[in-house]
């Protein structure tokens, strides 16, 4: 039977019994707005749906949509009957995608119109795949959802809280799926996470939150998942450009965002007059994390908008979660924060706590307890003797516990045996007015092992020649010590970025291989 959640418990179902015709979110491009009201029936119709069809508690949906207004009560439909769900990122191959959908023992699929033809493909791969729905018309052994929605069997599932099942981006090698426990608390109980980001930046009923990335990645579907819970409004940008994203601050009043740095830069770099023409001044909080953000565009994206920018640092694992705001970032430049979940420990390569200042792997101790699905190995590479957990990234303390990240430890490179970390370079390029993006990585060399090398996109409007090149790693070598700077510098159309902002320097290592 539905469970109700107690007076006020925050939930959707909450807002939908006292305010049903609240927006829970609008589409941006369209401006089509579903209400609390529409949510909550829609995700009960899947949920009784998919409960007929013999899927229970710890089952796994899988769902392959862009940012259509049919995500989220998919999504709400498999938390609410005690379900895992799984985000696939449309710009996977159909043989990626079947990886996943094998790897998470997926018993359903929902697909959009615009991704049928992938669905099929990648299903051909992955038969143990029962249940087929699309969001549009019945096709390529796809039902109609909402047909199959209106004609399923009278069920009630038994609700209970699910949780995502979500594959980290795969920037050094196959994605991982991360399986975080699945406690099965009764409906309404928010987890760990959505409690710390209400309160943390004040996501609640007040709020009208811009997300402008794809909601299949961890960040943004919590996000979005944790605003639902606490009765605001969610704008949803189909994709994200830089102009529309001022417009939509302005029209919808919104009073939070999450980006990446890549957005954020994107904006920085629009002309004066373009940013100054929108009314900004609904906004309260401007979060942004998943890539390094350089600092030098931190400082005018503060100067820019005021002391509303925070930053956090976490992983899909949640090992650990640390967060900053503008006065605690300018008086401690280049820092990620102070942990509110887990406790940061930086070890050296036999495990040995390292003293402040100095560089190791990033490990947490206390955080939330994950393991990586059918990969026993690479759970226990995530572990250590004494409990703590970490994600291979690198970085420092300071004297007052802020922690600053360095890279990933696959991204570091060895040059004569000495440690280079590639974020430095990139941070001192992307801060030159003519680039656009910029990726620093190693390269093979006889000698040395390897060399630096970069690979910068430029604005739209310049063309790329020798002379750049040279007034690029020129202009490195002025801002960091010669070691540190890349030795050659080439062009790309555009680098090879996640929807989120990270970097596959995987894929360009290989080029150079």
């Amino acid at each position: 039977m539905h469970t109700t959640p107690s007076p006020g418990a925050p939930f959707p179902d909450s807002v939908a019994r006292t305010d049903p015709a609240r927006p829970a979110f609008v589409m941006a491009e369209t401006g089509h707005m579903v209400t609390y009201g529409e949510l909550v029936d829609s995700s009960r119709a899947v949920a009784a749906l998919l409960w007929s069809r013999g899927l229970r508690h710890g089952d796994c949906v899988a769902i392959l949509m862009e940012n259509t207004a049919d995500y989220l009560p998919v999504a709400w439909a498999a938390q609410r009957c005690g379900l895992r769900y799984v985000g696939l990122p449309v710009r996977l191959e159909p043989a990626e995608a079947a990886y996943i959908l094998r790897d998470s023992q997926a018993r359903a699929l929902v697909t959009s119109p615009a991704h049928v033809d992938r669905a099929a493909a990648a299903l051909l791969e992955a038969p143990g795949v029962e249940l087929r729905f699309s969001t549009g018309p019945a096709a390529q052994g796809f039902e109609e959802l909402a047909e199959a929605a209106s004609a399923a069997l009278p069920v009630v599932p038994e609700e209970r809280e699910g949780v995502d099942l979500l594959y980290s981006s795969g920037t050094t090698g196959r994605p991982k799926g991360v399986a975080a426990n699945l406690p099965l608390a009764p409906l309404g109980t928010p987890p760990g996470v959505a409690t710390l980001l209400h309160e943390r930046w004040g996501l609640d009923e007040k709020a009208t939150y811009l997300s402008p990335a794809p909601l299949y990645h961890a960040a943004p579907l919590r996000f979005c998942m944790t605003v639902h819970r606490y009765g605001g409004t969610v704008v949803i940008m189909e994709r994200f450009g830089a102009e529309a994203a001022l417009e939509l601050i302005e029209r919808h009043r919104v009073t939070h965002t999450q980006m990446v740095p890549t957005m954020l830069t994107r904006m920085l770099k629009l002309p004066a007059e373009a940013r100054a023409r929108r009314d900004l001044s609904s906004l309260r909080v401007l979060v942004h994390a998943a890539a390094p953000c350089p600092p030098e565009a931190k400082r005018a994206l503060i100067a820019w908008l005021g002391p509303i920018v925070h930053e956090y640092y976490s992983s899909t694992e949640n090992y650990l979660f640390t967060a900053i705001d503008s006065q605690e970032w300018l008086a401690h430049p280049g820092s990620v924060g102070r942990p509110l979940l887990g406790r940061p420990h930086i070890l050296d390569e036999v495990g040995g706590e390292l003293p402040v200042g100095e560089i190791g792997t990033v490990w947490s101790e206390g955080g939330l307890p994950f393991e990586y699905l059918n990969d026993p190995a690479k759970t226990a590479e995530s572990r250590n003797d004494r409990g703590w957990t970490t994600v291979g990234d690198l970085g420092h303390l300071d004297a007052d516990g802020y922690l600053y990240l360095a890279d990933r430890r696959v991204d570091l490179v060895l040059s004569g045996g000495v440690n280079i970390y590639p974020q430095e370079a990139e941070n001192v390029l992307v801060a030159h007015a003519d680039v656009a993006d910029a990726a620093v990585f190693g390269i093979p060399h006889d000698e040395l092992g390897e060399v630096v090398h970069a690979v910068v996109q430029l604005r739209p409007d310049l063309a790329p020649s020798p002379e750049m090149a040279e007034q690029l790693i020129d202009w490195c070598r002025r801002h960091l010590s010669a070691y540190k700077c890349p030795r050659g510098l080439d062009f790309a159309d555009e680098l090879p970025r996640s929807p989120t902002g990270k970097l596959f320097k995987r894929e360009l290592r290989e080029q150079y291989r």
